[in-house]
């Protein structure tokens, strides 16, 4: 006899929504409800199948909205019904996952390891002091991921078996283990181990002693983590800071330090709420803050920040529980320019003899991921470094991006694809002049198109033929025979920020950065654009300057110093006296010439390159030991409190900064402090880019200003134009969830790409 049919809801929900808890949740609430039906995972969200009144419906979806896991986030719910015969149990259950389709469902990144966790690691039998302890709401979830949907055996976790304690656990509805993917135990799960010569030792109770006595003793050890592993060291003791950084082949650029709690880490650094509301989420990036007590000089040598970070897993816990320092520096474990390290193969390889100890772990890292870094300009967070914790999370686009497919910028490289609604984006991943690097890039963007089941239609890639991302993006075009968009560095860094902030009318950009093609052969990144989308209109520029050596002039500012005092002064220019006994007359008459005959000088409107000129003028950094050493010096330099600015003057396309410049002069020549020249450098930049955008809007009849480019990770500079704007009364948009570097600049491209089908 056949069953009477009935009206069954269909829910639909897509976001952040597996891996996090959510179908337990979903069950918790159906259940206490009197609901009855089922709930599965699919490549696109969860799904729900339910009888529902309309009444019951509206309560249930609101208390999905509203009591959700706190990592879980919900981009979109769709309702539909079918008239079926009930097949329905007379509870809820929840179902095994099944793929249905192309479409895919948000991965959750990594997430700090929680406190109910930590918690069972003290009193659960099996877990008592278990270094990779997790649940539905704690863990790795990208580093570990091979493919969709997300379950054990599509993760790296599959090598380990679950012991019946873990099986039962995993099985059961209402554990916050339930179908935890990395749940595991001191009986079933990965374990940490060393090599004592060709023993190996695998007492996790040995190895954290053995790795605390290193650190007391002001050794560096080498430990692996979550995304790839850590260079470890106490950053109380200078001399082990100093071999550290022996080890990187890092000279100057500042490390990064843990602190045990917040409550500690605010002995040494000033927060504010929304700072200390980063540090202690799931994703526990590294926060650049203000410090307040001193730290050897060797940790960040010649800076007033610090990049602070607090514990995400237990081993961190492990580590402040017993040890008297209140701070570690935690640094990739790789060497300079290389990856971040992710193998004990790997690591044996490259770091064996460097450090007395390396402590290993045996759950593969399939995708590497670096700490990711932000800072917080007035009340926006904004990204610098994004990678574990926020990769893969994707944008949510306005426009249809399918078959899109970015491949960023060379420098700060990352890439990004479009599937369907989504724009998703790859993780930190560096220079990619750099081989190792550039292979990196490969293998992920290979990994990344097979995991999202992306299949590439449209290629889009930097207007810069020599980049290598263009490179690639052209094999790939020729190879697959797909049309290629070439698109202009600093149009797609104004877009990145128009999609985040979902704007599509023309706005002002301001783009400020050191390089990037420009459409007349030059090198910009001193712009005034008017632009939506699809295209821009060059309203303002810096005015062009030599950039005697090319390439050179970027690692070496002096050389700026002497192209800006050259141009604007000519055969009248007089070197400060400082300058020139650091440089030498025979190099500065040697640049002199090299421009008057265009030598290898090509011009240039890039602000980085006048951040460089200043900081050598001012003694800050005449050499560069690493990418943008020179204007963060000078930013760190600058008197905080001071307001004055020397003249500005906007007339023109070409915005001329010789009255900065010769005011610049004269203040060294009186022998000004060098803090209250930087800031009078930084306030006179700010006034002259709210003028000329202000100027522009009135002529375009425009009401927005959207800001990009790398010079806005200074953040004097980005906190001066919030001010300035909101005093004008006029929305400023400034980049926060897409880093304003060129790690932004794989989304601007997809952005263009789709706005011009």
């Amino acid at each position: 006899m056949n069953q009477k049919k009935i009206t069954i809801t269909l829910l639909t929900i897509k976001g952040l929504v597996q891996g996090v808890g959510f179908r337990p949740f979903v069950y918790r609430i159906a259940t206490e409800m009197g609901i009855r039906g089922e709930v599965d995972n699919r490549n696109n969200g969860v799904f729900i199948r339910a009888i529902l009144s309309p009444e019951l419906c509206t309560a249930f979806l609101h208390r999905i909205r509203t009591e959700h896991p706190p990592v879980a986030s919900i981009h979109s719910v769709s309702v539909d019904f079918e008239e079926a015969e009930d097949d329905l149990n007379n509870s809820f259950r929840i179902c095994a996952s099944r793929s249905v389709s192309e479409e895919i469902t948000q991965i959750s990144p990594d997430i700090a390891v929680c406190d109910a966790c930590l918690a069972d690691r003290k009193h659960q039998p099996h877990r008592i002091g278990y270094p990779f302890i997790n649940c539905t709401h704690c863990g790795p979830r990208f580093t570990i991921i091979r493919d969709l949907p997300y379950d054990r055996q599509k993760t790296t976790m599959s090598a380990f078996a679950l012991c019946p304690e873990c099986s039962t656990e995993y099985q059961t509805v209402a554990d916050r283990r339930f179908h935890a993917q990395p749940v595991a135990c001191n009986a079933c799960g990965p374990i940490y181990y060393a090599y004592s010569g060709d023993r190996q030792i695998r007492d996790y109770a040995v190895l954290l002693e053995q790795s605390l006595d290193y650190i007391r003793r002001g050794e560096v050890i080498a430990v692996k983590g979550t995304g790839g592993y850590h260079l470890v060291c106490d950053a109380t003791q200078a001399a082990a800071v100093k071999r550290l950084r022996a080890i990187k082949h890092r000279d100057n650029k500042p490390f990064a330090v843990m602190f045990g709690s917040l409550q500690t880490l605010k002995n040494y650094a000033r927060t504010n709420s929304v700072e200390e509301e980063q540090l202690l989420s799931w994703r526990r990036p590294i926060v650049l803050l203000e410090q307040t007590a001193a730290l050897p000089e060797s940790v960040n040598p010649g800076y007033k920040t610090l990049g602070c970070m607090l514990p995400y897993m237990p081993i961190h816990y492990d580590w402040f529980e017993k040890l008297h320092t209140p701070v570690l520096v935690m640094t990739s474990g790789n060497l300079s320019e290389l990856p971040i390290t992710i193998s004990p193969e790997e690591a044996e390889r490259e770091l064996r003899g460097l450090v007395p100890f390396i402590l290993h772990h045996n759950r593969e890292i399939y995708n590497r991921a670096d700490d990711s870094v932000l800072q917080i300009c007035g009340d926006t967070p904004c990204l610098i470094r994004r990678s574990r914790g926020f990769v893969p999370e994707p944008f949510f686009a306005d426009v249809e991006t399918e078959g899109i497919l970015a491949f960023g910028a060379e420098k700060t490289a990352s890439f990004a694809l479009g599937k369907g609604e989504t724009i998703i984006q790859s993780q930190y991943i560096g220079d990619l002049k750099n081989w190792e690097t550039y292979r990196f890039y490969a293998e992920s963007l290979e990994r990344f198109t097979r995991l999202f089941r992306f299949r590439p239609e449209q290629l889009v890639c930097d207007l810069h033929p020599d980049y290598f991302s263009s490179k690639e993006a052209l094999h790939w075009a020729e190879k697959r025979n797909l049309p290629l968009l070439s698109v202009q560095h600093h149009h797609a860094h104004a877009a990145a920020c128009m999609l985040e902030y979902r704007l599509h009318d023309p706005v002002i950009a301001l783009v400020l950065d050191g390089t990037g093609l420009g459409d007349d052969g030059h090198i910009w990144g001193g712009e005034v654009f008017y632009c939506d989308r699809k295209g821009y209109e060059r309203l303002a520029h810096l005015e062009y300057v030599p950039m005697p050596g090319g390439d050179k002039a970027a690692q070496e500012p002096w050389r700026m110093a002497v192209a800006y005092l050259w141009h604007y002064l000519g055969d009248k220019a007089t070197f400060p006296e400082g300058f020139k006994s650091r440089i030498g007359a025979q190099k500065i008459d040697m640049l002199i010439r090299m421009m008057q005959q265009k030598v290898n000088s090509p011009l240039t409107s890039g602000a980085g390159r006048l951040f460089d000129a200043i900081a050598s003028l001012l003694g800050v950094c005449d050499v560069a030991s690493h990418q943008a050493e020179a204007p963060v010096r000078l930013e760190q330099l600058a008197d905080d409190e001071l307001n004055e600015h020397y003249t500005v003057v906007i007339e023109g396309a070409q915005i001329s900064l010789r009255f900065m410049l010769e005011g610049i002069l004269q203040d060294l020549q009186e022998l000004v402090p060098l803090p209250r020249i930087a800031a009078r450098f930084h306030n006179t930049l700010a006034q002259l880019l709210t003028a000329k955008a202000l100027s522009a809007m009135q002529e375009k009849q425009t009401n927005r200003v959207v800001i990009s480019g790398g010079c806005f990770q200074n953040k004097r500079l980005t906190q001066q134009l919030q001010r300035l704007f909101a005093e004008a009364g006029v929305p400023l948009f400034v980049p926060s969830a897409i880093p304003c570097n060129d790690a932004g600049i794989a989304i601007g491209q997809l952005a263009i790409a789709a706005a011009n089908r």
